[in-house]
């Protein structure tokens, strides 16, 4: 575990605690887990836009196999709803 050191207003501090002890916590340990979740969220956000990538990649490698010979609404209508 490493330490890290903040600097915060004396009554934020006592606010924090006295809130922190309503809810059976410690400061530390909420400045922990909300620290860890705004890593986690970073890298979230990296994978996210890593998939987006590989999304814009994959369908610039498939958007020729058309021919570029669009769908029309009753064909992707049929092609959802069809019974057959």
């Amino acid at each position: 575990m490493a330490n890290l050191t903040i600097t915060v207003d004396a009554d934020t501090l006592k606010r924090a605690r006295i809130r922190a002890l309503e809810r059976g916590e410690s400061v530390n340990q909420y400045l922990a887990q909300r620290l860890a979740e705004y890593a986690l969220e970073e890298s979230v956000t990296e994978r996210r836009r890593r998939a987006a990538q590989e999304f814009v990649e994959l369908s610039r490698l498939y958007s020729g196999s058309s021919g570029g010979r669009g769908w029309t609404r009753e064909e992707l209508y049929d092609e959802m709803f069809d019974a057959s």
